[in-house]
C-alpha cells in the first residue's frame, strides 16, 4: 500500500473537476482510506471496463445526495462507467467534506475475480 503524500498533477486535477483549476504550490493528495469497492456485481458494464481497471488507475469519485438507499452515497467512475461506491460503513465522513467543496479520487491498489465478483481494492484521497 502506498501511503506517502503524492504531488497533484494538472491532469490530475482536471479529472477532478470540471472546471479550470488553477494550481498552488502546496496542493497534495492526503491518504485517508483503504477501500473494497461495493457493488461491483451491480454495475452491468463491468466486465466490458475490467481490463480498463489497473493498478494505480485513478477513478472519479460523483456523490449521489439523492441516492433512494443510501444519502450519503459516493459513486466510484472508471472512465465515465459506475462501477460501485464507497462501503456505506466508512462514506459519511467523505461526504459532508464532499458537499462541502472539498475534492476526493481514489488510485486502484489492485483487484481480482472471484467468481462472478470483481474485487477492486482502493485507496481514498483528497486533494487539499
Amino acid at each position: 500500500m502506498n501511503e506517502s503524500i503524492l504531488p497533484v498533477t494538472p491532469g490530475l486535477l482536471a479529472l477532478l473537476s470540471k472546471t479550470p483549476v488553477s494550481l498552488t504550490p502546496f496542493t497534495q493528495e492526503i491518504f485517508l482510506l483503504e477501500i473494497v469497492v461495493a457493488g461491483t456485481t451491480h454495475c452491468p458494464g463491468i466486465r466490458e471496463i475490467e481490463p480498463e481497471i489497473l493498478p494505480e488507475k485513478v477513478l472519479v469519485l460523483k456523490r449521489e445526495p439523492g441516492n433512494p438507499h443510501d444519502p450519503w452515497a459516493i459513486a466510484i467512475h472508471c472512465d465515465e462507467v459506475r462501477i460501485g461506491y464507497v462501503p456505506s460503513e466508512m462514506n459519511q465522513v467523505c461526504s459532508r467534506l464532499m458537499d462541502a467543496g472539498k475534492l476526493f479520487f481514489c488510485r486502484v491498489v489492485s483487484k481480482k475475480w472471484k467468481g462472478q465478483w470483481l474485487k477492486i481494492d482502493a485507496n481514498i484521497y483528497m486533494v487539499d
